[in-house]
C-alpha cells in the first residue's frame, strides 16, 4: 500500500528556516487540504445520506479512532449536543485507550485488534447504527478491525483516511480518502491529515444535523443556552424571526426555554412577523 502520509516532506532543513519561512510553507501546504477534501465530496455525500436515513429511524453515529484521529472524532461528537440540542448518545466518539487517551498517549492502544469492537459493544451497537473509522494512515489496527467486525455484523461503516487503497477503506462501505500529500514535518499527520479529517467531520455532522431538522433556515434554533453569549445570540435570532424589541425577544426565550419553541409560540399567537433570515 502506498503510504503518502509517511512520504518525506517536500521541504528540507526545517531547522534552518526563519519563523516567517516556516509559517509561509506550512500555510502553503495547508492550502492544499480544502482542494483534496473537495475531491471526496461525492463519497461524503453518499455516506451522509445513509446516516440521515438511519438516524431518522433511531440509529446512532459512532466515530472510532486512535491518537489525533480519535480526539477529532470525540471533539466532533461532543459539540453536537450544545450546538444542535441533541441527546449525548446520538453521536458518540470512541478513542483507543479510553478517556485517558484524550489528553495523554496510551502505549500500544491503537495496536489492539479486539478493543474497538469491545468498546462499541459497551453501547450495544447494532444494525441501525453507523460506525465511521478515522485513521490518517488507514492502517491503524484498532480502527481496521473495528470496522471489520462491524461489517461482519451487518453494521454500516464509513472510513476517513488520507492514504489511497488503505485497509480502513477495504472495510468501509463508504470509504472517504482525502489525499493531502506529505506533511510539512515528515509523518506528522496531526497537521494536514488532521485538518482534512476535521473538515470532513464538520461536513458530516453539520449536514446530518441539518438533515435531521436541527437547523431552521441557517440558525442553530436548538442550541443549548449555556452561557450569556448564547443567550444573547438566541435572543437576536428570535427578534429577527418574529420582530419586536430585544427585550420582548428575551422574554420569549426565558418563557419557552429554547429558540425554536419561542419562535413557534410567537408565530402561533400571531406576533411573528417574518421568517428567520
Amino acid at each position: 500500500m502506498q503510504k503518502i502520509t509517511e512520504e518525506p516532506s517536500l521541504y528540507r532543513h526545517l531547522e534552518k528556516m526563519s519563523v516567517g519561512e516556516m509559517l509561509q510553507n506550512i500555510n502553503r501546504e495547508d492550502a492544499k487540504v480544502a482542494q483534496a477534501v473537495a475531491q471526496a465530496i461525492p463519497e461524503i455525500t453518499a455516506l451522509v445520506e445513509k446516516i440521515i436515513v438511519r438516524m431518522k429511524e433511531g440509529g446512532r453515529l459512532f466515530y472510532i479512532g486512535a491518537g489525533t484521529s480519535g480526539r477529532l472524532g470525540i471533539l466532533d461528537a461532543s459539540e453536537c449536543p450544545p450546538t444542535y440540542g441533541v441527546p449525548a448518545d446520538w453521536v458518540i466518539g470512541i478513542i483507543a485507550g479510553g478517556d485517558t487517551a484524550i489528553r495523554k498517549a496510551v502505549e500500544f492502544a491503537e495496536d489492539s485488534t479486539t478493543q474497538a469492537w469491545e468498546d462499541l459493544n459497551k453501547y450495544f451497537v447494532n444494525t441501525q447504527d453507523v460506525v465511521i473509522g478515522i485513521a490518517a494512515s488507514g492502517t491503524t489496527p484498532y480502527v481496521v478491525h473495528g470496522l471489520k467486525c462491524c461489517q461482519e455484523k451487518g453494521i454500516l461503516t464509513g472510513g476517513i483516511t488520507c492514504n489511497p487503497g488503505a485497509p480502513v477503506s477495504e472495510y468501509a462501505d463508504h470509504p472517504i480518502e482525502v489525499v493531502v500529500g506529505p506533511e510539512f514535518v515528515t509523518g506528522s499527520t496531526r497537521m494536514k491529515a488532521g485538518t482534512a479529517q476535521k473538515l470532513v467531520l464538520n461536513m458530516i455532522s453539520t449536514s446530518v444535523m441539518i438533515g435531521l431538522g436541527r437547523v431552521l433556515d441557517n440558525k442553530m434554533v436548538d442550541m443549548q443556552l449555556s452561557n450569556k453569549k448564547l443567550v444573547d445570540r438566541g435572543t437576536k435570532i428570535i427578534k429577527n424571526a418574529v420582530g419586536g424589541t430585544y427585550e420582548e425577544a428575551r422574554s420569549l426565550l426565558e418563557n419557552h426555554g429554547s429558540v425554536r419553541k419561542a419562535i413557534a409560540a410567537a408565530q402561533r399567537s400571531g406576533t411573528g412577523e417574518k421568517h428567520p433570515s
